[in-house]
């Protein structure tokens, strides 16, 4: 008895300010999961994880403990991240890109803001990194993980976070930077969209070549892209639809369970609670908002010299955050006119930034990798 009073003494002296502190952080992302329904498949298992790890002398975040074993199998050699593109790519259509190939040019612009934040983030870390914090404004959490760890980024639990948090945030982070770029006659332009089909060959060969292209050119990015076409792929083929079926739901389910609870090892007090968190988080909303205004000033530009005048607003759906922004999109052009249907245009640029954003993974990866 006496030693078990001694033990839970030494418990209760290790409970520093630093961890309450962290159990209250984890507590604020479960409220914002369940209350908010912001990403709860991820906030919720990243705050539960948060506060366990942050027990005095818990056994979860031992050598040999469960979510120590979980990073080492699954994140620290990004397999998770690649695994979860299997889901991902098995739920994207790709077919209004595919009626429309020239959206892609918005998905490629609206990756402006990563360059211009790994400029601005060199000025206060070393370049490895910048370049792992420049990656946020992908709006891509499974390639901000990949980049982070293959570059060996000191700051994975902050990068995570800041990653997940601001998806979950695109709802309210873009309108306004949207809003202030444009003009109400311009979110008014109207883009007629005609139906075309797109044949069964087509998008079985798109994920083919688009994998071989961006292998050629990014060889650091084949991983990221290949499973992620790989999932599309099982889900054009025709032939694999009970696959397709559980890469999109029963993998992809729990893929993100595993992924959101390991990414708590790197959540512990004295790795999070830094000067640096801060400016990380505020590095990450700087490239949120520069990724937004660059597909939105790229489609202005575009403007200058076109006589078919496209909605600028599209531009902002070019990040990754598949199809929350594709869907913003839309609802933003139906406030300003309730026959103004943008959503297959905004949709076949969200998912050209889902696959430049992976793109842009890879040319940090090849840039600044070992």
């Amino acid at each position: 008895m006496l030693d078990l009073l001694l033990n839970l003494f030494d418990n209760v002296g290790e409970i520093t300010w630093g961890r309450i502190v962290m159990w209250l952080i984890g507590g604020l992302l479960i409220f914002l999961a369940i209350k908010k329904e912001m990403e709860p498949t991820l906030l919720l298992p990243i705050g539960f994880g948060t506060i366990l790890v942050n027990i005095p002398f818990a056994d979860a975040i031992m050598e040999s403990g469960p979510i120590t074993t979980l990073y080492n199998a699954g994140i620290a050699n990004e397999l998770f991240p690649l695994l979860l593109f299997i889901g991902i790519g098995a739920m994207i259509d790709f077919g209004p890109l595919l009626t429309n190939p020239k959206l892609m040019i918005f998905g490629a612009a609206a990756q402006f803001g990563i360059f211009l934040t790994l400029c601005l983030a060199s000025m206060f870390f070393g370049t490895n990194d910048a370049a792992s914090i420049a990656i946020i404004g992908a709006a891509d959490g499974p390639t901000a993980i990949a980049v982070a760890n293959e570059l060996g980024s000191k700051y994975v639990g902050p990068i995570m976070v800041a990653a997940y948090s601001y998806m979950a945030l695109v709802p309210i982070i873009q309108p306004p930077i949207i809003k202030l770029l444009t003009t109400k006659k311009e979110r008014m332009i109207r883009m007629p969209y005609t139906a075309r089909e797109v044949s069964k060959t087509t998008r079985i060969l798109f994920p083919i070549i688009i994998t071989l292209i961006a292998g050629v050119i990014s060889p650091k990015s084949a991983s990221l892209v290949g499973f992620l076409m790989f999932g599309n792929l099982i889900r054009e083929c025709g032939v694999l639809n009970a696959l397709s079926e559980t890469a999109q739901k029963v993998l992809a389910n729990l893929i993100t369970i595993f992924l959101g609870i390991s990414i708590a090892f790197q959540m512990t007090a004295d790795k999070f609670l830094q000067p640096q968190t801060l400016l990380i988080l505020g590095l990450g909303l700087f490239a949120f908002v520069f990724d937004t205004a660059g597909g939105v000033l790229f489609a202005k530009l575009l403007n200058l010299f076109t006589k078919k005048k496209i909605n600028p607003m599209i531009g902002a759906a070019g990040i990754s955050a598949f199809p929350m922004s594709g869907r913003i999109v839309h609802k933003m052009g139906l406030e300003e006119d309730p026959q103004n249907f943008l959503l297959m245009h905004s949709i076949g640029v969200n998912v050209s930034g889902q696959i430049a954003s992976v793109i842009a993974g890879g040319l940090i990866l090849k840039f600044f990798g070992a």
